[in-house]
């Protein structure tokens, strides 16, 4: 419908166009008004319709609208869950509480390197550059095999759960400009504003039958836009002090010569990081898995070669005393093929 709304908006007739139809059908005759174009004559029908031009722009502004502030609120939501997650999981506090452990224990012999209480956070993307003497690992490849075995008591399974937000929460949420949201709802409110004024010169001058339901509809409209761009106003502050909160928490700082911290830097760093973790934790839960599996297998072997009894038949039309027999015979066979016999 907006598509199509639009389309008939930017092709009506302009005012010179619209002059010489109206004059033509003034002048002629109704055969001869017939043998008009099809297109003059659409144009012609669409100018009695009474601010045709103003009304086409305010029922075209209420999609612009919701859909400027479904983008906005989708933007804040992702700025407002990043902070949100670094701040509350727990596995996340686990996994830096491990980048410190092991930062301090190869820093061991440095009185002040080696007894760390903290560290910036823009070390995590370099993590990965930290090798052991035979460059066989990194340190982020020893940090994820530890948390899985030590902390993930699901790890090799289908039930594992990655520790950290998803490297692609982090993408989107340093694509997020909050100066640029907050321009974009100004915006939003300023052409509502224009729309209301439009709507009143429809309502002023358009005849009482061809008022509604456009006067209704749109006067509905604009009360919930109104009340709903001052919500996402007050979501953005609710956005801007979550993320304030969030680098307070982490005791980050401006960069010298820099006012504040940007989203995008934040938030790329944790990205980085978050990629070269879920790489290796999808192959160490991979490793984990066949390596259970493995186990499980020799488990059942052993398991299976422990109980295996080789039974001998016993002729049921032998005495007593025969059977007696092979049943000693049997038992003292199965106790010399027992490893614990060996």
């Amino acid at each position: 419908q907006k598509e199509e709304l639009e389309a008939l908006y930017e092709n009506r007739g302009q005012k010179e166009e619209l002059e010489m139809i109206r004059k033509y059908h003034q002048t002629s005759k109704e055969e001869e008004w017939k043998l008009l174009d099809k297109p003059e004559q659409f144009l012609y029908e669409l100018s009695q319709i009474p601010n045709f031009a103003e009304r086409s722009q305010c029922i075209i502004f209420q999609s612009i609208f919701w859909e400027g502030i479904t983008a906005v609120q989708r933007k804040l939501d992702i700025i407002i869950q990043a902070c949100k997650g670094l701040q509350d999981m727990k596995s996340v506090k686990d996994v830096l509480g491990l980048i410190l452990a092991f930062g301090n224990y190869m820093n061991g012999g440095n009185r002040t390197r080696g007894q760390a209480d903290g560290y910036s956070l823009d070390i995590l993307p370099k993590l990965k550059d930290v090798k052991s003497r035979d460059s066989s690992i990194s340190l982020v490849d020893y940090i994820v095999s530890y948390y899985l075995r030590h902390y993930d008591q699901e790890a090799g399974t289908d039930k594992s759960v990655f520790p950290l937000l998803d490297p692609q929460d982090f993408l989107l949420a340093s694509q997020v400009k909050l100066e640029d949201l907050i321009k974009d709802l100004r915006k939003l409110k300023k052409d509502l504003e224009a729309c209301q004024k439009q709507t009143s010169l429809v309502c002023s001058e358009s005849p009482e039958e061809h008022l509604q339901p456009f006067k209704d509809k749109m006067e509905s409209f604009i009360q919930k836009a109104k009340e709903e761009n001052k919500m996402k106003e007050k979501h953005w502050e609710d956005a801007r002090s979550s993320f304030e909160e969030m680098i307070s928490y982490f005791g980050l700082k401006p960069k010298p010569g820099e006012k504040e911290i940007a989203p995008s830097y934040v938030f790329t760093v944790w990205y980085e990081f978050c990629s070269d973790f879920k790489t290796i934790w999808k192959r160490e839960n991979k490793a984990l898995s066949a390596e259970r599996l493995r186990v499980a297998q020799q488990s059942v072997n052993k398991l299976t070669a422990e109980k295996k009894v080789e039974t001998r038949k016993i002729n049921p039309t032998a005495s007593l005393k025969e059977r007696l027999r092979q049943k000693e015979a049997n038992v003292e066979q199965n106790l010399r093929e027992s490893p614990g016999q060996q």
